[in-house]
C-alpha cells in the first residue's frame, strides 16, 4: 500500500503516554500519510487533553490527531481486553465520543456510518459534517483509539480521497 510519496507511521513502542498509574502501554498503531504530512507537537491543553496521543499536519490537506482514551470512563465493566463492540454499537460510540472530537454534539452530523473487520478487530468509521471529519474508532486492551482525519471545506473538497485514505488505513497493531 505504499505509493510514492505516502509513508507509514507507526508508534514507537517506547513512547510513553501519560494516561496516569496503573495504566497497561498503550498497544502501537500505524497509519499511512502522504510524505509532506508532519508530527505536530501535543500540548496538555489541547481540546482533549491528555487523552491526545498523537497529531499529524499538512498545511495544504488537512490534520489528523489520535485520541487515547481509558475504556473504564465508558464502561467500569469491561476488562483489559477491549473490544468496540463490547463499548457499544456504532450510534452509542459516537454520541459518546464525537462531541470530544468535534467539540459539540453530533445530532443531525453524522453522514456515514461503516463497520469492518481486519485482522479479528472491528473498526467503526463515521463521517461528519459540518466540521468536516472522519472518525476511525476501535478498542483494545483498556483502551478506546479514536482516529480524527479532520479539514477546512476548501481542503476537504480538493483532498477527500487522500483523507479518506489515511482514515481507512488506521490499525492497531
Amino acid at each position: 500500500m505504499n505509493r510514492t510519496g505516502w509513508r507509514t507511521y507507526r508508534r514507537p513502542d517506547e513512547k510513553s503516554g501519560g494516561h496516569g498509574v496503573g495504566w497497561s502501554p498503550i498497544i502501537p498503531y500505524a497509519f499511512s500519510v502522504p510524505q509532506d504530512w508532519e508530527e505536530v507537537p501535543v500540548s496538555i491543553a489541547d481540546l482533549g487533553g491528555t487523552e491526545i496521543d498523537l497529531r499529524f499536519g499538512s498545511l495544504k490537506e488537512g490534520r489528523l490527531f489520535v485520541i487515547v482514551a481509558p475504556v473504564r470512563r465508558f464502561s467500569d465493566v469491561i476488562g483489559e481486553d477491549a473490544t468496540i463492540e463490547m463499548v457499544g454499537p456504532p450510534e452509542k460510540v459516537i454520541n459518546a465520543f464525537g462531541p470530544e472530537v468535534i467539540g459539540e454534539n453530533v445530532e443531525g452530523k453524522v453522514i456515514s456510518m461503516s463497520v469492518a473487520e481486519y485482522s479479528g478487530r472491528t473498526y467503526y468509521q463515521f463521517e461528519l459534517e459540518p466540521p468536516h471529519v472522519i472518525i476511525t474508532a476501535t478498542a483494545a486492551g483498556n483502551r478506546l483509539y479514536l482516529f480524527n482525519v479532520t479539514a477546512n471545506g476548501l481542503q476537504w473538497k480538493r483532498h477527500y480521497k487522500d483523507l479518506k485514505r489515511i482514515a481507512d488505513s488506521f490499525r492497531v497493531v
